[in-house]
């Protein structure tokens, strides 16, 4: 085993076999560690904590892993054909990664997860197979908990939705004669139900709610691909579309779906307030931080329509939860799309503004987010509109 020529072997921490110092950090973790010889199959160690986890003496464990039969013999399984594979060629076999379920003393089974691995000597021979064997009980057990929690918040809120996607069904049905405004609000409400009940089906199933947890999530997105995914969802509406976009990073740390929810509900914005043959322009740039922040520049994402224009009185309005403008009336929208897009990029320590006068084009919305380096916090700890100074977040 080589060791870094920084670390100094002289300390007297040095005096302790490093296999001695790796076997203690790897049943720090309380998860059961072992080692098989390749060539006789037999154990080399087993972690003491096999007795608590499995109920099975030390002599016990020997001689299953040896060979004898009992259900710890599993630990071990293939490795004859993992070497078989090795000798062929095949190094994909070196570490595998698999579940089941053992059996314990008392009967009881118990789900492990088994991590293995073939060590190699110089010439590419495997010598030993070493193994982490993982209590899955409590995992298994929070996933089964989030599971019967998305189900019950899903009924609770599939149960009402249902009952207004039925009754609207009804009113459309027997109300022939109701006038065109009556029925569009019909259709509406049918529309909105269904569009409710798709995103439980989305972010609210049982399957959904037990991926949480179990992948990384991504913590950065490419700003010139958020603003290529606004424009093809302007596109998609039949709009023009330009992107001008400067010197912006690679990527920006954030939330990356939202990021993408606070750019798209701003290019819904742009497509349902400004003329049909005219440009949506969407930028990218980077800007100096004020002066006093903790870093050095900002990511800079605008989208500019060519609308009416908002009212003064209004423009400092439009981020307000169910504020609806002038400009709004009979145009279908809840006045929580750019509550909720201020929001997201406030958690993120950016800020989101608007520009906009009456006849006086264009109408700016503009986000900027911190450019921060992999491994900062996301959060600002600046006061926002939902976390006011004083406020636990």
């Amino acid at each position: 085993m080589s060791v870094h020529a920084d670390f100094d072997l002289s300390l007297p921490g040095a005096a302790i076999a490093l296999s001695e110092q790796f076997r203690a950090i790897a049943e720090l973790g309380g998860d059961i560690a072992w080692s098989i010889d390749c060539a006789s199959g037999k154990p080399l160690y087993v972690s003491p904590v096999v007795e608590t986890v499995l109920g099975y003496s030390m002599n016990d464990v020997a001689q299953q892993l040896g060979g004898s039969p009992g259900p710890l013999a599993g630990l071990g399984a293939g490795l004859a054909q993992r070497l078989q594979r090795l000798a062929d060629g095949d190094a994909t076999r070196l570490q595998l990664v698999r579940e089941c379920e053992v059996p314990r003393s008392d009967g009881e089974l118990i789900a492990l997860e088994i991590t293995s691995r073939l060590l190699l000597d110089e010439d590419g021979r495997a010598l030993v197979l070493v193994g982490i064997a993982r209590d899955l009980s409590d995992r298994r057990a929070r996933d089964k908990e989030r599971r019967r929690f998305a189900s019950m918040l899903n009924h609770e809120f599939r149960t009402p939705l249902s009952t207004i996607d039925g009754a609207i069904q009804r009113l459309e049905a027997t109300h022939h004669h109701a006038d065109e405004a009556t029925r569009a609000r019909y259709r509406k409400i049918g529309l909105a139900a269904d569009r409710l009940i798709a995103m439980l089906d989305d972010y609210l199933s049982p399957e959904r709610m037990l991926d949480i947890g179990h992948q990384r999530k991504a913590d950065a997105l490419a700003p010139k691909l958020v603003l290529e995914e606004g424009a093809v969802l302007a596109r998609a509406a039949g709009r023009h579309v330009s992107i001008a976009l400067g010197e912006v990073p690679a990527s920006v740390r954030c939330d990356p779906a939202g990021l993408r929810l606070a750019v798209k509900i701003l290019v819904d914005n742009a497509i349902q307030f400004s003329p049909g043959d005219s440009t949506i322009v969407l930028r990218g740039d980077t800007v100096p931080a004020a002066p006093g922040s903790a870093v050095r520049s900002n990511l800079e994402l605008s989208v500019s329509n060519e609308g009416a224009g908002i009212p003064a009185d209004e423009v400092g309005l439009v981020f307000n939860k169910f504020f609806r403008g002038r400009n709004a009336l009979g145009l279908p929208g809840s006045g929580l799309g750019l509550y909720m897009a201020r929001s997201v990029i406030e958690v993120h320590g950016g800020t989101i503004e608007l520009t906009s006068a009456v006849g006086q084009a264009p109408t700016v919305f503009k986000i900027q987010l911190p450019i921060r380096d992999a491994g900062k916090q996301l959060a600002s700890a600046a006061p926002s509109s939902d976390n006011p100074a004083g406020t636990p977040g």
